[in-house]
């Protein structure tokens, strides 16, 4: 339910809205005041539902400022603010041996297919499955600007400063692939992640 509160408050705003009305409805053929007053009540809640989803920012919303604030990153070639956002050493080696090997002169998110949040665990975690959009050269010659479609499969952590910007996730794990089909010569392979 917050998630819902904090998401997506059109549906929110919808439901109380339809609340609102049937209060005041009732109010009408019944005369009753305090089925007016409760509509009221209700109808004031809809401001204050658009207002506590802009200023409430949850776990997904603050995944997603870190999967943009990569593209962003990756798109400019600054490689040292990518790397700073992968947490674990031997995933952050993993990206450090293959970002240099690439110009990227666009590098755009397409669709976040599902951000799995699972609190249970100690850090929490996430997976994010979702789609990239590239336009690469390779630095060794050979493609210049070829636009590349990528699925991303991103394992985050939940970790330090819950006050950050981030909310303290930070990248554990990354594998990028084809599209759609099995792995194909770039695809790579997930490192796990240190103990």
């Amino acid at each position: 339910m917050t998630e819902l509160l904090a998401e997506c408050p059109l549906i929110v705003s919808l439901m109380l809205g339809v609340l609102a009305i049937g209060l005041l409805y009732g109010w009408l053929q019944t005369g009753k005041k305090p089925l007016a007053a409760a509509g009221l009540l209700v109808a004031l809640c809809v401001p204050a539902a658009w207002a506590i989803s802009e200023n409430w920012v949850t776990d997904r919303e603050r995944i997603e400022m870190v999967i943009h604030q990569l593209a962003i990153a990756v798109e400019s070639n600054d490689h040292d603010t990518a790397l700073a956002i992968i947490a674990d050493e031997a995933t952050q080696r993993q990206a450090a041996a293959e970002l240099p090997q690439w110009i990227f002169s666009e590098a755009k998110v397409g669709s976040i297919r599902s951000i799995d949040i699972t609190n249970d665990m100690d850090p929490a975690q996430a997976d994010v499955d979702m789609t990239v959009k590239v336009q690469v050269s390779s630095k060794r010659g050979g493609m210049q600007n070829i636009r590349v479609p990528r699925r991303l499969l991103l394992t985050f952590e939940k970790r330090g400063d819950n006050d950050s910007i981030y909310g303290g996730w930070v990248v554990i794990r990354y594998r990028h692939l084809p599209i759609v089909g099995n792995a194909d010569g770039y695809t790579t392979t997930p490192i796990p992640t240190s103990l």
